[in-house]
């Protein structure tokens, strides 16, 4: 977020704001941590709205449901920021000293009437118009986002619009204001701090810069390594596709299930020269892998740290030593590193930390001794006299701004890419269960009295238009494929929509549906908007 990959506010916030709008999260089922201080702010009285295609069980917590059509949020967010300019509640002051490009961006919404949103959303323009205010005079607001804005092909402009939002009515560099990404799994804003990203160095250090090239070279020994930015997951794909690609190296993911277009990236990958996987389980990956690395569960077997959606790093702590035959993702890598000539040791996890710390200016503070008295720190944190930063980008509000001002963005709405057509006339839209977690590795195996088997949740409505029966098996075609799942009538679905969740690869392969157009500057796909058709199966003789 301007410059920093991270979500602006605590999770503290969340309970002492004034308004929360929850844009494509189903955070009672998909973050059930973040969701208690959520639910908190609206005990203590904070307006609630869901921006959501289905009515999840989050949206029957919010003052107001937002029935948006998958993939319309650019001209929903537009729109709201053309009747906050219109009605004179954008902070006029603070977009003069703290950002860029308002002018252009007010040209771009001027277009999204009211009238037009509602035709591209579905929304009525009553209720846009009131969301939009209501945004606009709270004293204090956040925006939380999760999966629902960024599985698309468009992904990182849908993200733009919602921070314009923010920009726009100065809800940002604030206490109990801000914009924030609600991260999809453990540790995954961790991984981004660690430069698991193609142009990224840790603490999101740009790793095409000169200087801080050379500063990473100099501690590693004079150590040559890219000077240019990689290919992030979707062009790995790409690259397997072209033939460039010829070897990998996956380590704690499931791509033969979790990919876009399935039966594509089982190909690919079976096609590769050299595949190695370092996992807890044998996943499906590993089963197509030439060599397999036991792996400890670094929740209960490994020492480190993680960081979590309000960017505090906490300690991870060993209870138990992992089976035979597993062993630390450090000593593994340390020992890839040895056979392939260069003798790193024998690190402890503090000691990578430590090295970590040296290099990344966010993290320096952040000694495993403080992280342990504090209970975790919030970067940035500078030194070690540094409590953490509990809220971003206060700097805005300095007069003058310290640092780069904030720019608005001008984008515009762009439609899912898998059209709607009378062959494939239903929209399916994925996402996840409060029992179960991605492809099912880890949670298949245990049972859970909330669990049931997959199915194709539709409307009453549609079941009675296609003639289903609810629990009837049915064949489920994308342009990509067929499945075959059990129907399952679904009150919170409105007609032409339909959701599935990728939990029981075993049980249905949801993601042969998926379609893998993906956003150019993220590398997302676009899992939240495939068009389906329904058949009934002809009878069995």
């Amino acid at each position: 977020m301007f410059g920093a990959g991270g979500g602006t506010s605590s999770y503290r916030e969340a309970e002492e704001t004034n308004l929360i709008i929850l844009w494509g999260s189903n955070a009672r089922e998909t973050h059930p941590i973040f969701i208690h201080h959520l639910l908190r702010g609206v005990r203590n009285g904070a307006r609630l709205i869901a921006v959501d295609p289905r009515r999840t069980s989050s949206a029957e917590w919010a003052d107001v449901w937002l029935g948006i059509d998958v993939g319309s949020d650019i001209a929903l967010a537009n729109a709201m920021a053309r009747e906050i300019i219109h009605a004179g509640l954008h902070d006029t002051e603070f977009i003069k000293r703290a950002t860029t490009g308002f002018e252009e961006f007010a040209r771009c919404v001027e277009a999204y009437t009211l009238e037009r949103a509602e035709a591209e959303t579905g929304v009525p323009a009553a209720a846009i118009k009131e969301v939009a205010l209501d945004y606009a005079r709270a004293e204090r607001g956040m925006i939380c986002w999760t999966l629902g804005i960024t599985e698309h092909h468009n992904a990182t402009d849908n993200v733009l619009a919602l921070i314009n939002l923010g920009l726009l009515t100065g809800k940002v560099g604030r206490y109990g204001c801000g914009l924030n990404p609600l991260r999809g799994q453990n540790n995954v804003q961790g991984g981004g701090d660690m430069g698991a990203i193609p142009a990224r160095m840790p603490g999101f250090q740009d790793l095409e810069d000169p200087d801080i090239h050379a500063r990473f070279a100099t501690a590693w020994g004079g150590a040559r390594f890219p000077e240019k930015k990689g290919w992030h997951l979707s062009e790995m794909f790409e690259a397997m596709d072209r033939g460039e690609l010829r070897s990998a190296y996956i380590v704690g993911e499931n791509p033969a299930r979790s990919e876009a277009d399935q039966t594509r990236a089982v190909r690919l990958l079976s096609g590769l020269d050299h595949l190695v996987v370092q996992d807890i389980f044998l996943t499906q990956t590993a089963q197509l892998a030439h060599v397999v690395l036991p792996a400890a569960a670094g929740w209960a077997e490994s020492e480190g740290t993680v960081t979590n959606s309000e960017r505090r790093v906490q300690r991870v702590r060993r209870a138990l030593e992992p089976p035979a035959g597993a062993r630390d993702d450090i000593d593994i890598i340390c020992d890839m590193a040895r056979r392939l000539g260069s003798d790193w040791g024998h690190p402890t996890a503090e000691q990578v930390w430590d090295e970590c710390r040296a290099l990344s200016p966010m993290h320096a503070g952040m000694a495993y001794r403080r992280l342990d008295e504090l209970g975790g720190i919030q970067w940035p944190c500078p030194d070690e006299s540094h409590p953490g930063t509990q809220f971003l980008h206060a700097r805005l509000w300095k007069d003058p701004v310290e640092g780069t001002p904030a720019p608005f963005h001008a984008v515009e709405h762009d439609p899912p890419v898998d059209r709607l057509t009378e062959e494939f006339p239903i929209r399916l839209t994925t996402g996840r269960r409060l029992d179960s977690f991605n492809t099912g590795v880890q949670t298949g195996e245990y049972t859970s009295p909330l669990r049931a088997s997959e199915a194709l949740l539709i409307s009453p409505e549609d079941g009675k238009r296609l003639g289903v029966e609810d629990g009837e098996c049915v064949r489920i075609s994308s342009r990509r494929g067929s499945v075959e799942a059990d129907v399952r009538f679904e009150a919170t679905l409105r007609p032409g929509l339909a959701f599935m969740t990728l939990h029981f690869p075993d049980q249905v392969s949801t993601n042969v549906l998926t379609i893998d157009a993906t956003d150019p500057k993220s590398g997302t796909a676009e899992f939240k908007a495939s068009a389906i058709r329904i058949d009934k199966l002809a009878p069995v003789p």
